[in-house]
């Protein structure tokens, strides 16, 4: 029998940012300069293939720090933590490892030179987020308030209109957050705002590569985990473009197949904490079903690195990374 033919348009950029690749590469140097186990609090990123993938290698996951035994390394994951976290492992004396991405601890320094300058702080973000968490945690309660909605942003109270700074998670709707944006500027018109955009080259990137591709599809396939931010932000992108049929899957086994049942044009994209290996999974899963070609749309190149801690350079043993 006869495949249907299937045009999939696969976007690009996609998958890991720099952010995520410098997360894991710091679990694995901690792996092979420590030893197994090596302790993380909360998934190192959103992804479960990524987190098994750790756990098989000798990582072991966990929720709080005093689930860390003594004498054993920890990492934090790459979304940030509050002050209170490395303060905790201080005071049990923890060696630990910080892999929050820079572009979150941009965030967070931002938000304590505006704390330091006496203003309040607005966090343009979604509630319960590990990111937001650690962003809040970074200076007193007092003086940093989340705004979630253009509702919210419409419905704020704030003691002194005139000395606020916003500040936003990294992982958001471009476009949504410009809206919210637009209305905390004319509510309050003196307000400042970064310097640069806080939300992420990474997210923007994929998101503006799913516009390129989404009004072509007549579906679209987001490769990434139900708690992961970017990922969600990608289907929505693809939705309010038009494409109606798009849908978030961890891995090719999720991929409800009738759905796409009369599809010719397929969109493919995977979220920053997605690897590639579960794309090429995607593809291969669609080849069983389709007489695949294959179209990769490139909106831009990405060449950002972020480094290690120089304290897991291993510059004597020579050992590979995997």
């Amino acid at each position: 029998m006869t495949k249907p033919t299937l045009t999939v348009l696969l976007a690009s950029p996609r998958g890991f940012c720099a952010g995520v690749d410098r997360a894991i590469e710091i679990v694995e140097r901690a792996l092979v300069k420590h030893g197994a186990p090596v302790y993380v609090r909360h998934e190192i990123v959103h992804n479960r293939y990524v987190v098994e993938n750790l756990e098989q290698k000798g990582a072991i996951f966990v929720q709080e720090i005093d689930e860390v035994p003594e004498g054993l390394p920890v990492i934090f994951s790459a979304h940030g933590v509050p002050k209170s976290v490395p303060a905790a492992a201080q005071a049990r004396e923890l060696l630990y490892f910080d892999a929050t991405c820079p572009l979150v601890s941009k965030v967070h320094r931002e938000a304590e030179r505006h704390e330091k300058d006496g203003r309040q702080v607005i966090l343009i973000g979604h509630a319960g987020h590990p990111e937001v968490i650690g962003t809040m945690g970074q200076i007193d309660e007092g003086s940093i308030v989340l705004v979630e909605t253009e509702q919210d942003a419409e419905q704020l109270e704030v003691p002194d209109p005139e000395n606020l700074a916003y500040v936003t998670q990294t992982t958001l709707s471009v476009d949504d957050t410009a809206s919210i944006v637009k209305v905390l500027l004319r509510r309050f018109p003196n307000m400042l705002e970064p310097k640069k955009e806080d939300i992420c080259y990474a997210t923007t990137n994929r998101q503006e590569a799913v516009k390129a591709i989404a009004k072509r599809c007549d579906a679209l396939l987001v490769i990434g985990a139900p708690n992961s931010s970017n990922s969600k932000r990608l289907v929505e992108v693809a939705f309010k473009q038009g494409c109606e049929k798009s849908a978030l899957v961890q891995r090719a086994v999720d991929i409800k197949w009738d759905q796409l049942s009369g599809v010719s044009t397929l969109g493919i994209t995977a979220g920053a904490s997605a690897p590639e290996i579960l794309v090429e999974e995607v593809i291969a899963a669609c080849n069983e079903h389709f007489d695949v070609t294959i179209e990769e749309i490139n909106i831009r190149d990405e060449n950002v690195v972020f480094r290690v801690p120089k304290t897991l350079l291993d510059t004597t043993a020579n050992k590979e990374i995997h």
